[in-house]
């Protein structure tokens, strides 16, 4: 694993909790709806819509709101996802490394997109701790997340990163953790909305079709409760 940088001064965790991070890396976007709604076709083939699902660093809610599933949860620092999430989802503004709102096996699938590198090292492992607990067994974790390997010129353009992924030291990781790793995407989609790549939903449903992938930096992922 590469060395991690000097964490800020200020702790990471305040960033999202004030809205700092969101006004500043991630302000809102008319397209980001749209592309996740093309997002959501594509991974809801790993995720049953007659289950649990719930997602880890929610955000604007866009993935939660839009995902078909029979019992919705969004967790996150920012409490923003209260006015965010679509009525019927269930929103909890606490850290993901406690999931003690979940009973032991009470969840079918659980998402989350680029969430680990914002991550200690404890933190992650705490969270892959609960995440384990709270999947019911055969039960799913799902990723999205940036691949150092393919994005290492911008990785670091988001002051908040402190660790480093890449498809290889991520699924070695989760295997680790007692998950059994069914598939890994290394090239999935561009870094980010502020990169190079389709940022029109037909654009992006072509691009999730075609086998050649430009400008592509973040990776997917899909792992069992062994």
């Amino acid at each position: 694993m590469a060395m991690m940088p000097d964490r800020p001064s200020i702790p990471t965790s305040q960033h999202y909790q004030n809205g700092s991070y969101f006004s500043t890396r991630l302000p809102e976007d008319r397209f980001r709806g749209e592309l996740w709604r093309v997002l959501c076709q594509y991974v809801q083939r790993d995720i049953p819509s007659d289950g649990v699902v719930l997602e880890l660093g929610g955000g604007y809610c866009h993935f939660i709101n839009q995902i078909r599933a029979a019992e919705k949860h969004v967790l996150d620092l920012y409490d923003g996802i209260k006015t965010a999430a679509a009525p019927g989802v269930k929103t909890y503004v606490q850290p993901c490394t406690r999931l003690d709102n979940f009973g032991s096996g009470s969840v079918d699938t659980v998402f989350a997109s680029n969430l680990f590198e914002h991550l200690t090292r404890e933190e992650l492992l705490q969270t892959l701790t609960e995440v384990r607990r709270v999947l019911r067994s055969g039960g799913k974790l799902v990723i999205i997340q940036p691949n150092f390997k393919y994005a290492y010129r911008e990785y670091f353009d988001d002051f908040t990163h402190i660790q480093v992924f890449t498809d290889v030291s991520l699924r070695d990781l989760l295997m680790t953790m007692g998950f059994g790793v069914e598939r890994v995407v290394p090239r999935f989609l561009p870094f980010s909305l502020k990169s190079r790549g389709p940022r029109w939903p037909l654009l992006l449903r072509l691009y999730l079709l075609s086998p050649w992938r430009p400008f592509a930096g973040q990776m997917y992922l899909v792992a069992r409760k062994s």
